[in-house]
């Protein structure tokens, strides 16, 4: 047999070895002791392997170096040489399809990575890429192993120049289970999707003891880095959810909706709800009003399959919605403005959560359908200081730069630059449809008529009776529903109670759709 934390015993037969492998299967699956596990419990954490076997499908995990131990030694690590050293590793399905993943273990040297644990990780990385398989991050750990020194650094660049890599070939998913400090923390930034638990996860570069010493600032590990400040005031978290299990479910969700790799397209699945349905409660959803607001969400219930929706970064920047869904079945990734927040403005904000969310679904092959209700951009200094140019030109660069089928729908008002960014007809738009309640215009009537009258209503007897006349006949003469439909630069003016059916019919032909870009090693976007 072994003694598990040193070298094998002799043993008499092949049996005896297999005994011998067997215990320490064992050993390697229990981890390193009791008191551990339930140090991990006491935290109210899952333990790594309870976690991925949450994720994958029931027994269809496959581990990769589960006896791999460190070879460090100085400050007593040749002393404790524990197996996965720290990190567990492999591959098994969601819902039938390979998926790789890697688990801190943080009973084990807190989850630290140290080179062997990196060494690992890389492995697992190479070959999720070379599979062309999702690649999805169980993140419980202390940050680099201190007594490896460098050589615990030169890991985490490994992992970054994977990560790197990666990008935009296979989907990439961190999930933040526990803490993410130091160096650590700019793998998730460089992956598609980051989920976190609240009160058990956080990130930070710099954590509370730091920002005390610096500034002086006195703050929390979960006010500086909990979830739902990253949920809701940093973006870094795209899903907050209050426990491990429900988490690990939205994670298998979304990995429903995405494909295994750039090559291919999402899966399509059988659609119950009929691709011609009539939404009749459309016509009641938007008011006609444009001052008026409305909550987007329930227009996108109307027109996807089932009403079923998975909102990304739901809590912050909410003046624009940005949701994975299906139609007639299959996946499709929506843009639209929330007139219920900001009054469906676009600013700073709202501006790189689209466009990171289009690069997105440009990369895996999915369809985007682009809802516009929109006044313009949010004026002040603020934004105007804050780069509010080149943050907007990072969604009109996103959307000019996406070669999969696009197709938006102006639902009510669209107004000046804002119209153009949010994937006009000019910008390449595939197909462009409006509302009979559309106003399409380079900005609101009342504005227009102030700019344009400026005279007449200063020198009439009666102002406010003036620029009324005025906004009446502004909006008679460049603000009608068919203006733009006219000059070709709508498709066409549908009724809303048909908007499900002709968006599943211009899908359907825009299948095959193929766009060359220009010859280049790659683009340089506005940062």
């Amino acid at each position: 047999m072994s003694n598990l934390e040193g070298a094998p015993v002799e043993a008499s037969d092949v049996r005896g070895r297999v005994a011998e492998l067997h215990a320490i299967r064992e050993q390697v699956r229990r981890g390193p002791s009791e008191r551990a596990t339930e140090a991990q419990k006491a935290k109210g954490k899952l333990t790594a392997r309870e976690r991925i076997d949450l994720l994958l499908d029931e027994g269809s995990f496959n581990e990769v170096e589960p006896l791999r131990r460190h070879r460090a030694t100085g400050f007593g690590l040749e002393a404790k040489r524990p197996y996965t050293d720290g990190v567990i590793t492999g591959w098994g399905t969601v819902h039938g399809r390979t998926v790789f993943v890697y688990a801190h273990d943080f009973r084990i040297f807190g989850g630290a990575l140290g080179e062997a644990h990196a060494t690992k990780i890389h492995k697992i990385m190479d070959m999720a890429i070379a599979a062309g398989a999702p690649l999805v991050s169980l993140n419980d750990g202390a940050g680099a192993r201190i007594q490896e020194g460098v050589s615990a650094l030169a890991g985490y660049g490994g992992i970054f120049q994977r990560n790197t890599k990666a990008s935009g070939v296979i989907p990439q998913i961190s999930v933040m289970l526990g803490p993410c400090a130091g160096g650590a923390a700019y793998s998730p930034a460089l992956t598609d999707f980051v989920f976190m638990v609240r009160e058990t996860s956080q990130m930070f570069i710099t954590g509370p003891d730091v920002v005390r010493a610096v500034t002086g600032e006195e703050i929390t590990q979960n006010g500086l880095g909990g979830a739902d400040v990253h949920a809701e005031t940093s973006g870094v978290a795209h899903f907050a959810y209050d426990d491990e299990e429900t988490c690990l479910e939205e994670v298998r969700y979304l990995l429903s909706l995405l494909p295994q790799n750039n090559r291919e397209n999402p899966p399509r699945v059988a659609s119950e709800d009929p691709a011609d349905r009539v939404g009749e409660a459309l016509l009641d959803l938007v008011p006609a009003d444009g001052n008026r607001p409305y909550d987007m969400r329930k227009v996108i219930e109307e027109l996807v399959d089932d009403g079923d929706y998975l909102e990304i970064h739901e809590r912050w920047a909410t003046n624009i919605i940005c949701a994975l869904s299906r139609l007639d079945g299959q996946v499709v990734g929506i843009v639209a403005n929330q007139p219920q927040s900001l009054a469906g403005v676009l600013d700073i904000e709202a501006s790189e959560k689209a466009a990171r969310f289009i690069q997105m679904c440009d990369a895996f092959n999915i369809p985007i359908i682009t809802l516009l209700d929109v006044p313009g951009f949010l004026p002040g200094v603020d934004q105007e200081h804050g780069g509010i140019i080149r943050h907007g030109a990072k969604l009109l660069y996103a959307y000019c730069n996406a070669t999969v089928p696009r197709i938006s729908v102006i639902l009510r008002k669209a107004y000046g630059g804002a119209y153009i960014v949010m994937d006009s007809q000019s910008i390449g738009a595939d197909l462009t449809y409006a509302w009979p309640t559309n106003e399409i215009a380079v900005m609101g009537a009342e504005g227009a008529a102030n700019v344009i009258f400026r005279k007449q209503i200063a020198e009439a007897d009666d102002p406010d009776a003036m620029r009324a006349r005025m906004v009446k006949e502004y909006k008679s003469e460049l603000m009608h529903p068919y203006y733009a439909a006219e000059r070709g630069l709508v498709d066409d003016v549908i009724d809303p109670v048909e908007t499900r059916s002709v968006l599943i019919r211009s899908l359907a032909m825009l299948a095959t759709k193929h766009a060359d870009l220009p010859s280049r090693k790659h683009g340089n976007p506005p940062q």
